[in-house]
């Protein structure tokens, strides 16, 4: 499974790749801000900083949602690094512009997913990845969950290539949930992605096995 760390902050992502855990990095327009990253120029900058520093992946949104605009903005993306990711929403104009930029040679992530039917049509436009939101969607009283699943299974069902990133993933539970899902990856936070360390059960054989060694001596 491959983890796409949520974050800008350039120490964060060093310490995922320590770690083992980086094999992508997902940006958006607020955690640039909370790097104090202002203006387009500013912006840009620090993509090119990401993707000079890191080999792997990166996510950056479009911020238009009209065709014009997302295809000036995910060519001028794409053009500032091979490793870049143009994520578009997947409404009728952001499939529109997945199938331009894809015909281009241009890599794309479906954002915004809801839905079986805005992944496969996402799909069938060319994107590479199409990430549906689990929490969100379980906020409105559907199951996020199983959205993934039926998206992987339609995927498998027609030799489908796109990948399924599972977004907004809130706790260790639906974590675990996406690995048992078989979800090509996750879009987590660093603090979510270490959680999954973190067991009392592991603390505790630990400290028996230090107070164990230390009657020892």
């Amino acid at each position: 499974m491959k983890v796409f760390v949520e974050t800008a902050n350039l120490q964060q992502i060093r310490e995922a790749q320590e770690m083992g855990l980086l094999d992508g990095i997902s940006t958006s327009a607020s955690l640039l801000a909370q790097e104090g990253i202002v203006g387009y120029e500013g912006m840009m900058r620090h993509y090119s900083t990401i993707c000079n520093d890191f080999e792997c992946d990166v996510m950056a949104d479009v911020v238009a949602n009209d065709f014009e605009g997302m295809i000036m903005e995910g060519q001028a993306l794409s053009a500032l690094h091979y490793q870049i990711v143009v994520k578009i929403p997947a409404t009728r104009q952001g499939v529109m512009a997945i199938k331009f930029l894809a015909d281009k040679g241009i890599r794309t992530c479906a954002s915004l997913v809801y839905s079986l039917g805005q992944a496969v049509w996402a799909a069938k436009a060319g994107a590479s990845y199409v990430a549906p939101l689990v929490s969100s969607v379980d906020d409105v009283s559907g199951n996020g969950i199983a959205l993934v699943r039926q998206i992987l299974e339609s995927f498998a069902k027609y030799r489908v290539n796109t990948e399924v990133l599972a977004g907004s993933v809130r706790n260790i539970k639906q974590i675990t949930n996406c690995i048992e899902a078989s979800a090509d990856g996750v879009i987590v936070t660093p603090e979510l992605a270490y959680a999954l360390l973190d067991n009392p059960l592991t603390e505790i054989g630990l400290s028996k096995f230090l107070d164990d060694f230390n009657r020892l001596n």
